[in-house]
């Protein structure tokens, strides 16, 4: 009978040491519906912290022990043309980016997608990151905590902790606010070159015309569909890197200037970003390699439209100056640049419309002194004559804006990224992420 005993208190010893061993891997693992996701198998690991952690949760932590792009995802439901603001805290140890100059780092994310936060990187302390976001036409998408990027790997350590999501009507005014950046130096290293170019007196006076004239155009072009605000500011902080690809040659992104950009996007104020350099100087020697166009748009910034205004290398050249006898559409760069960030967004609303560059296909061509500033005028009043009837930009899209820190005075809380409290809340998780696993997760960081 004693030995019984003996048996049963080893036994019920036996049992609590291995609930207890248990719930320690449980809560180590435990990503509650979180799905893991990484490009490269096996380079990252994902577990909970007990040790680092924000507040009384456990943090949520990627390793990457190689260059790699990893993140954990919650799919939820989003209601069309909405803002959403998502927050968390972000800590990291070593993280650095695979290449130089890419949008990439400890950061939240929507999957399938390049929009996103700004990236933490380097060693720091717990920091605050928040993302805005648009539904836009979707009704569901994928929140992302990411250590990588769309656009490039990383590696180090991340931890993140105290989510949580928030949901604002959109500002649905026509009233935009531009912002131009007239960056008066470019300092940059260019096919083993340094190439130093500057604004001039003459260069600053025709942004400052183009841009009063595309406030009046736009208005009039649009038959009041769009009004126009803006404000131009001279940088003397040097432009010191571009990037490159194939089709436009040498260009400006944002993260080339994000910490030009980051003082005003948090500002909250501006829908749209023109940003106006010299490529060139013909009275020295060294330029910047273009292709065709001397704008180049359909660009965004921490979801901002985001153009380029790349000046041509002589002031004596009229393709930004007013002339009676030579050109009277000089802010026709401007617009057309712009005209293109209301084509992708029309595109991502689920809108149909005609490509931009399509003029010719529907009998506009280029005109001396003004351009195609017809063919423009009839695109943005889906005014084009087609085989299925009138064509064009829908007049809504001039009311679908960014989103933005200022649409969120009144907003409404949501419990998507909620913490479990209760045992039931923790076993509806693991209901919720035995269903999630049947989804092949690996896809959400492809074709991007």
């Amino acid at each position: 009978m004693k030995n019984k005993k003996i048996k049963n208190i080893i036994s019920i010893i036996f049992i609590i040491v291995l609930l207890i061993f248990s719930y320690q891997i449980y809560n180590k693992r435990n990503f509650n519906s979180y799905i893991k996701a990484e490009y490269n198998p096996g380079i990252s690991k994902f577990e909970r912290d007990s040790q680092v952690k924000y507040n009384n949760y456990n943090s949520y932590k990627i390793e990457s022990i190689d260059y790699n792009d990893a993140m954990f995802f919650k799919k939820i439901e989003v209601k069309p043309n909405t803002s959403y603001k998502v927050k968390c805290k972000i800590k990291t140890e070593n993280v650095e980016t695979k290449n130089e100059n890419i949008d990439a780092g400890a950061h939240i994310c929507i999957g399938n997608s390049f929009e996103k936060s700004d990236n933490v990187v380097g060693t720091t302390d717990w920091k605050e990151v928040v993302f805005y976001f648009n539904s836009k036409n979707r009704k569901e998408l994928n929140v992302g905590f990411r250590l990588g990027g769309a656009e490039g790997d990383a590696k180090g350590k991340a931890w993140f902790s105290d989510f949580s999501i928030e949901s604002a009507a959109v500002n649905t005014s026509n009233n935009w606010n531009f912002l131009c950046l007239l960056f008066n130096n470019v300092d940059v290293n260019i096919n083993g070159q340094n190439v130093k170019l500057q604004l001039t007196q003459i260069d600053k006076d025709d942004m400052t015309t183009c841009m009063r004239r595309f406030q009046t155009s736009m208005k009039e072009m649009t038959n009041g569909k769009m009004n126009i605000e803006y404000d131009i500011a001279e940088i003397t902080t040097p432009i010191s890197s571009f990037s490159y690809d194939e089709e436009n040659g040498y260009y400006v992104s944002g993260y080339n200037i994000k910490d030009v950009l980051d003082t005003y996007v948090k500002q909250g104020k501006y829908d749209h970003v023109f940003v106006a350099f010299r490529t060139g100087d013909i009275n020295r020697k060294g330029a910047i390699p273009v292709n065709d166009w001397i704008g180049l748009g359909s660009m965004e910034y921490r979801g901002l439209g985001f153009s380029n205004i790349r000046l041509p290398d002589d002031d004596n050249n009229y393709v930004y100056k007013y002339d009676n006898g030579i050109n009277i559409f000089p802010e026709e760069v401007f617009i057309h640049e712009f005209l293109h960030t209301l084509e992708r967004n029309s595109k991502e609303y689920g809108y149909e419309r005609p490509e931009l560059h399509s003029n010719s296909t529907y009998g506009y061509e280029n005109k001396k002194m003004i351009g195609l500033k017809e063919w423009y005028q009839d695109y943005m009043n889906k005014n084009i004559n087609s085989n299925n009837g009138k064509i064009g930009l829908p007049s809504e899209i001039y009311t679908k804006k960014p989103s933005k820190s200022t649409d969120f005075t009144y907003s409404h809380k949501l419990d998507y990224l909620k913490e479990p409290e209760n045992i039931i809340e923790e076993l509806n998780n693991v209901v919720i992420r035995i269903r999630m696993l049947f989804n092949n997760s690996k896809e959400i960081l492809e074709n991007q």
